[in-house]
């Protein structure tokens, strides 16, 4: 993603994490300070152990930060991990900015006008900046926090003046949300989700990585990424998708941030995503 944030020089200090040897007696790392543990339940006998394991071994050899989140309607199932640690949202945001566009239309009883479904559109096949910039202006700051309220995205908040891409997102209120796309309630239309779902469903090829890695054919795939480099954590990549078929109707997301590059994030992600496909499809 390449939001209009500037491009601040990127100056790290050489000499983090090099100037101090520990030595070899140091005392042993309090408890507290262990990484999280992914966290799973299920309602189908063996799949929660299976994917806690499974997820788990994925991300052992990865490098950066991870934050995973699955809910599977079918066999309510959940997984989480560092459900609750804020990141950079980068274009995963345009997802939400869509969302407050159609719930704030529908407050008023009108569709979007020709121009707002072109910049929607733009928005989240191509994930156009300029596009989603000229809708975040329009929406402004209280309709935006008054979406996030009504969809109980309370640990969501966003980007100041004007850095839509520097919202802070969480697992738990992107799941909230794409728990809203696939699902019918009070918050979103029927006719406002598919909207958003059929848009996810079209997203270039080229932006189609992610959560729908390793997807069983016949599961249809909405997705939506982002990714954002900074002088600090380095790149932020991230994807949130819904899948349904096979039995399963799932949606799932992975933030993560301390990557070395855009494709380093890409590919802890997608290991994520196999085995979840993996495990649901043989459950």
């Amino acid at each position: 993603m390449t939001s209009g944030i500037s491009r601040r020089a990127r100056v790290l200090a050489a000499a983090v994490g090099t100037g101090v040897l520990v030595p070899l007696v140091a005392t042993a790392t309090p408890a507290s300070a262990a990484a999280p543990a992914v966290i799973c339940t299920s309602a189908k006998a063996g799949l929660a152990a299976k994917l806690k394991k499974d997820i788990t071994a994925a991300l052992a050899t990865r490098k950066g930060t991870v934050a995973v989140g699955l809910y599977d309607r079918s066999t309510d199932t959940t997984c989480t991990l560092r459900a609750s640690s804020a990141y950079d949202s980068a274009s995963v945001v345009k997802v939400t900015v869509l969302a407050a566009l159609l719930w704030d239309a529908k407050k008023t009883n009108r569709y979007l006008t020709d121009r707002e479904n072109t910049l929607a559109k733009a928005m989240i096949t191509k994930s156009d900046n300029a596009a989603t910039s000229t809708l975040w202006k329009q929406l402004g700051m209280t309709k935006i926090k008054n979406f996030l309220a009504a969809a109980g995205m309370t640990q969501t908040k966003p980007g100041a003046n004007g850095y839509w891409g520097l919202t802070q997102i969480t697992v738990t209120d992107e799941q909230k949300l794409l728990k809203l796309l696939t699902a019918k309630n009070a918050v979103l239309s029927d006719n406002s989700r598919a909207y958003i779902v059929k848009l996810m469903g079209q997203v270039v090829s080229s932006q189609r990585w992610g959560t729908p890695y390793g997807v069983p054919s016949g599961v249809t795939v909405a997705v939506k990424n982002g990714w954002l480099q900074r002088s600090t954590n380095g790149w932020r990549v991230h994807s949130v998708g819904a899948f349904k078929g096979g039995g399963h109707d799932y949606v799932m997301t992975v933030l993560t941030h301390g990557n070395s590059t855009m494709n380093y994030g890409i590919a802890t992600i997608q290991a994520v995503a196999k085995v979840i496909h993996k495990d649901l499809a043989a459950s």
